[in-house]
C-alpha cells in the first residue's frame, strides 16, 4: 500500500488509505476512500478547528491510540470546586495555567499525545511547538476547516455555545493561520512538522489514527 507523504503545500490531493504527514497537506475538496494518518510512536498531534467543528468527536473516536489533553477537563475540575455563581472568566487564568502545566507534563513524558486546542493563537502554537522540541519530540497539527455556519450548528447539537466574541476571535483567528500557511507553506508553521487540513466533506472520512510502535 503506498504512503503518500508531503513536502510543503499540496493543494487538492487525493487521498490514499494511509497518509504519513510531513509538511502542509490540504485535503480540503477531495474525495476518495477513508483516511488513515500515522505518526511516529512519539508524535504530539494537535486537533485544531473553532468550536463545534467536531474535534471532540474526532477525538473520542481516537483516544484508544493515545493519551488525550482536552481543556474541558481541566475547566471541569476547576468548575466543581469554585461557587456556582463564580463566573469561568473570573478563574480562567488559573485554569489556563493548570492546563498549560498538564500539556507540558505529557510532552516530557512521551508516548502517542493527542492535544484538543482551537488552533487559533498563535502564542499558543509557539508555545506547544517550543515545548514539544525541548521534550524531544514532533508536534503535528490536524485542522477542521469546517466553515463557520457547520461549526455554530455543531455547538447547538451539544448545547454548549461560545460567547459571539469568543467565537469571532477564533474565526478570525483560525482563517489568519489558514491563509498564512496556504501563502508560505510549511515556512509558517515553524516548529511543527505537518499540518493536514480537512473540510466538512473530508471530516467523517479521518476514521483512524496509528502510531509506531515503542523504539526498542
Amino acid at each position: 500500500m503506498s504512503t503518500p507523504t508531503s513536502t510543503d503545500l499540496v493543494v487538492g490531493a487525493r487521498p490514499d488509505h494511509l497518509i504519513s504527514p510531513h509538511g502542509v497537506l490540504d485535503l480540503r475538496g477531495s474525495a476518495g476512500r477513508d483516511v488513515w494518518l500515522s505518526y511516529p510512536f512519539d508524535a504530539a498531534v494537535v486537533v485544531c478547528g473553532l468550536p463545534g467543528s467536531g474535534k471532540s468527536t474526532l477525538l473520542r473516536a481516537w483516544a484508544a491510540s493515545a493519551t488525550v489533553v482536552d481543556p474541558r477537563v481541566t475547566r471541569t475540575s476547576f468548575e466543581a470546586r469554585m461557587p456556582a455563581w463564580l463566573p469561568y472568566a473570573s478563574y480562567r487564568p488559573w485554569a489556563r495555567l493548570r492546563h498549560m502545566h498538564w500539556l507540558r507534563g505529557e510532552l516530557r513524558r512521551g508516548g502517542p499525545l493527542l492535544i484538543h486546542d482551537c488552533g487559533s493563537r498563535s502564542w499558543m502554537r509557539g508555545w506547544l511547538a517550543r515545548t514539544a522540541r525541548r521534550a524531544g519530540r514532533p508536534l503535528h497539527m490536524v485542522v477542521l476547516d469546517v466553515g463557520a455556519p457547520e461549526a455554530l450548528s455543531g455547538q447547538q447539537a451539544r448545547r454548549r455555545l461560545a460567547s459571539r466574541r469568543v467565537f469571532a476571535l477564533h474565526r478570525r483567528g483560525l482563517a489568519r493561520f489558514l491563509r498564512q500557511v496556504e501563502r508560505g507553506g510549511q515556512a509558517q508553521v515553524p516548529g511543527i512538522s505537518s499540518v493536514v487540513v480537512f473540510d466538512r466533506g473530508q471530516r467523517d472520512r479521518i476514521t483512524a489514527v496509528r502510531f509506531g510502535s515503542r523504539p526498542s
